[in-house]
């Protein structure tokens, strides 16, 4: 008999994940060029030429024991310092290589920095919609995730309900943005309130309340979006990235994570983490990949694609009569269904070929995520699907 933790887990397995894997039962019926899979943040832009040329000449120029052996759980340092020296000079911080721990993605650096501060019971915040997997990496340590309603005339934080939601037992909060799955930006005004009511709380409760920002979109912006650096809004901010998005990296795992010495006992959180890495499994991040990131961390990041598909596919869903906040970042359109049961919808999108994920999945029912890091030839094949399902339901 499975754990009683993982019987509820099971039940409850990612509905983006179950829509992929349906992509996949349809193309084998239909052919890939006739279904129209929205489901999963599986970039479709190829990686970088420098990331596969880095590759390469790494594994042509290194010592195999040395590349392929255990270095410390924090990673190889200069790749840690060529991050940190990276993030200084964009972002104006002051950050060494001891600041830096490279980790399996960023969903391996959420485990890990939760792993490091959470007690049972400890209340972790989410701002909805969210990411549904926060949920299982904060029940993963006995956490409690505490959702804050969405504003959906914006989808900015709902600060006033958040403020009214921290307690004693506050111990993180997460943020993401760009927003998955919305592709909105936290403006800086957004962030400075946040930062302040996290000080005011902290110093009526006595606690430490970290602030988890998850970037793995960072670079995906469009029409000069600007994404305020959380570090310099807030002394107990800790940072996880992934090189998923950015450099089209998603199955070879590869990130990390920022702890700050103006962070609450930065000491003794980095030693945590570096535990945590270990006693998770992960013990190390990957190591050739780590190396290609050394050699690649700045190297740009191309959204021509992406913005490409945004503008025609947002402008086509607005001209049938669909109703979204355009998208400044990331890679995804969360639209509102026409019925207030969207899973009603998701099912009449269907019947077209068209897999698109319930809001229900980010904490925000009555909407519709549509992940659009696909060929654009996919989503002018969608189109007329997306217009009779506008016929179907009225919408124009």
């Amino acid at each position: 008999m499975i754990a009683d933790k993982m019987v509820t887990m099971v039940k409850g397995s990612s509905a983006i994940r179950a829509m992929f894997e349906e992509g996949k039962r349809l193309a084998a019926l239909y052919g890939a060029e006739n279904v129209y899979d929205f489901s999963l943040g599986n970039p479709n832009v190829p990686a970088p030429a420098e990331v596969n040329e880095a590759a390469k000449q790494i594994i042509d120029e290194q010592s195999s024991v040395v590349l392929h052996g255990y270095m410390s759980n924090s990673g190889f340092e200069d790749v840690r310092a060529a991050i940190a020296d990276s993030l200084n000079r964009r972002f104006d911080t002051k950050f060494h290589e001891e600041n830096i721990i490279m980790t399996v993605g960023a969903a391996g650096g959420l485990n890990v920095i939760l792993k490091a501060i959470l007690n049972p019971g400890d209340e972790v915040i989410a701002f909805a919609p969210y990411f549904g997997e926060y949920n299982s990496y904060v029940s993963n340590f006995d956490g409690k995730v505490v959702a804050i309603s969405p504003n959906t005339e914006t989808f900015q934080p709902n600060l006033t309900e958040f403020e009214q939601k921290i307690t004693p037992r506050t111990k993180a909060v997460i943020v993401n943005s760009p927003n998955n799955p919305t592709g909105v930006v936290y403006s800086e005004a957004t962030i400075i309130a946040l930062a302040d009511i996290l000080n005011r709380k902290q110093a009526e409760f006595g606690t430490d309340i970290y602030l988890i920002s998850d970037e793995p979109y960072r670079e995906l912006v469009y029409d000069g979006a600007e994404v305020p650096y959380l570090t310099k809004y807030y002394a107990n901010t800790v940072v996880g990235y992934s090189y998923s998005k950015s450099l089209s990296l998603p199955g070879e795992r590869i990130g990390y994570l920022v702890v700050p010495d103006e962070a609450a006992d930065s000491a003794d959180l980095l030693a945590a983490c570096n535990v945590a890495n270990r006693i998770l499994g992960f013990v190390n991040a990957p190591s050739l990949f780590q190396k290609v990131i050394g050699r690649c961390v700045d190297v740009p990041t191309d959204v021509t694609p992406y913005d490409r598909n945004r503008e025609l596919l947002y402008g086509s869903l607005i001209d049938y009569g669909f109703t979204c906040v355009k998208p400044e970042g990331a890679f995804y359109l969360f639209v509102k269904s026409p019925v207030p049961d969207e899973k009603e919808f998701v099912a009449a999108a269907k019947k077209y070929n068209i897999l698109i994920v319930p809001g229900s999945s980010f904490a925000c029912p009555g909407y519709v995520r549509i992940a659009y890091c696909v060929a654009h030839e996919t989503i002018q094949g969608a189109l007329p699907g997306f217009q009779k399902l506008a016929e179907e339901y009225g919408l124009k």
